[in-house]
């Protein structure tokens, strides 16, 4: 090993934190806060505020598989029933659709499968 290799090597460990973690707590910065500064505003997910569900806006025990607008709505351009989270429907409404979905696709309704096959 030149003197340059030990340098290098000597240099580099003290810079860095070993890889598999250097056995003890880091020390903390001056301002004695332990997490890095927001640098944008905001913070959260985006969209994170919380959705509401427009089955029980408009006062809807269950969900009728006749009303075609309202179910298209709930699902996906490949004909997936969209999940909870991005609807915003509650747990209860979200089972009742699922079920009127699955009836509208049975009496042809609704299809299956959407959009366009493979060309």
């Amino acid at each position: 090993m030149t003197e340059r290799d030990t340098q290098t090597t000597e240099s580099a460990g003290e810079d860095r934190p070993s890889r598999f973690g250097s056995g003890g707590p880091r020390p903390r910065p001056e301002g004695g806060d332990s997490r890095p500064p927001r640098r944008f505003g905001g913070g959260g997910r985006p969209g994170s505020r919380r959705k509401v569900c427009a089955f029980c806006m408009d006062n809807i025990d269950e969900v009728d598989y006749k009303d075609m607008q309202r179910l298209r709505r709930h699902l996906s351009e490949r004909g997936k029933i969209e999940p909870r989270r991005k609807t915003g429907a509650c747990a209860r409404h979200q089972r009742s659709l699922t079920v009127a979905i699955k009836r509208a696709r049975h009496v042809a309704l609704l299809p299956f499968v959407g959009g366009a096959g493979r060309p």
